[in-house]
């Protein structure tokens, strides 16, 4: 008996889930978005806020980004550190706050887990948003950023 298959591949340019059961039965469902996608869904949402540029600014990172191994050296040997936050908020006093996205029930690497502690432990804390659309990652992140402006806002007062 053959064994069950799964692909991912492009329907109309929707990414889609196609399997095959043991018995030949095909499905299809639509596949979640990939991590990068949410967190450009974030970038765009966030640069379009009116509080951008005045009370916060961002910068992202794609750690996971496949690279060969070349590459992959060059990227370490620049100060890319494996398990850092996707996106960084870089807030009005000199603070910052960081979101790690994951994709529907995605969890952390062992890398994260250890990056993050690591950062939580001189003070910063990492908060990880789970999303299985980019608008909802998108919501999140922008309900995030103005919840750190108004306690920066009370802080600073």
């Amino acid at each position: 008996m053959p064994k069950p298959t799964q692909q991912t591949v492009r329907i109309k340019g929707v990414r889609t889930i196609i399997r095959t059961s043991a018995s030949g039965k095909v499905t299809t469902k639509a596949a979640l978005p990939k991590e990068w996608e949410l967190q450009a869904a974030q970038v765009r949402s966030l640069r379009s806020m009116p509080e951008y540029g005045k009370q916060f600014l961002l910068a992202g990172d794609q750690n996971a980004a496949k690279r060969g191994p070349r590459a992959q050296q060059e990227a370490i040997s620049a100060g890319m550190t494996p398990g850092e936050p996707d996106v960084r908020i870089y807030l009005a006093n000199g603070q910052i706050r960081m979101i790690e996205n994951k994709v529907g029930k995605g969890r952390l690497s062992p890398q994260q887990k250890e990056r993050h502690a690591a950062l939580a432990k001189i003070g910063h804390h990492v908060e990880v948003v789970s999303a299985i659309t980019p608008n909802d990652a998108a919501r999140q992140a922008v309900d995030l950023v103005l919840a750190w402006i108004a306690a920066n806002w009370t802080k600073a007062a």
